[in-house]
This record gives C-alpha cells, structure tokens and sequence, in this order.
C-alpha cells in the first residue's frame, strides 16, 4: 500500500482552523474597522441547527451576512452558534465549520471556498446559488477573490 499526502485535506483543516480563529477574535473583540462576513453553508448538514422556516426556505445551501447586529457568538473547535436577525427576528443558528461552503471577508477582498470531494478525492465543482438574506449589501460591496484548492491538483 502506497501513503500519500492529503494535501486537500490539510488545506480544508487549516482553512477551517483559520475561520475559527477569526471568529474567536470577533467573539473576544468584536468586528474591527469595516471587517464584515459572508458565510455559505450546507443547511443540510445532519449538524447545522435553524430554525424550521430557515431550512425550509433554504433547503440546498444559505448565506449570512456577519456585519452590524449579530449576538451570542460562541465558538467552538467543531463549530460556532450565533444569533442574527431575519427581519426584525433574531435566531439562534449553530454551523459546524464542515458544513461551510465559502467564507468571504469583502472588506479586504478575501475569501475561501471548500470544495465537494468525492469518494476519489477527485475535485468537484458543486454547483448551486448562494442565497443571502440581504442581496443588496452583497451587490454594493462587489466581488472578494475566492481561493480554489481546484488549481493546485492534478
């Protein structure tokens, strides 16, 4: 049996490891200067908690915006909880980092995305709409370059 190196893997486990340490300095600290979050996940990961309407009206995949009103951020190594508000209606959600999609900081111009994996570990595009509650700051803040693990394999 031939061992190799996961290097997709490792890249997914630092990424990860990366979010969640931003996330701990804005628990500690707070979103600094014009710093704002968009994060893509999987609402049909067997570990993201919504609310039932959220899951219902997001069944695939759904964008939150971390910008000026978020509270009870709780970070942990598996994941994080947060309460935002939906029109005028705060909730309560809970994202592990595996079901993230993309995390997009468009203040700097920065972002990650994770890419689908096959049982080959084979890239797979996963094709679909990110969905933001709030479309309009998404459109005014313009475009962050997204790192693709897609261009380092074979």
């Amino acid at each position: 049996m031939t061992r190799i190196i996961d290097y997709g893997n490792l890249m997914h486990r630092a990424m990860r490891g990366l979010i969640q340490n931003v996330l701990n300095d804005v628990s500690e600290h707070g979103l600094p200067g014009q710093h704002h979050f968009f994060i893509t996940f999987d609402t049909m990961h067997p570990d993201v908690e919504i609310a039932d309407w959220l899951s219902d009206r997001y069944p695939d995949e759904m964008t939150v915006v971390m910008q000026h009103w978020f509270d009870n951020l709780d970070v942990t190594n598996e994941g994080f909880s947060i309460t935002l508000n939906f029109g005028d209606s705060p909730e309560p959600l809970y994202i592990p980092y595996d079901a993230i999609r993309t995390f997009v900081d468009p203040s700097v111009e920065f972002g990650l995305r994770f890419e689908a994996q096959d049982e080959d570990d084979d890239a797979k595009e996963s094709p679909g709409t990110e969905t933001d509650p709030d479309p309009e700051t998404k459109d005014a803040e313009g475009a962050a370059e997204i790192v693709s693990l897609d261009s380092f394999r074979k």
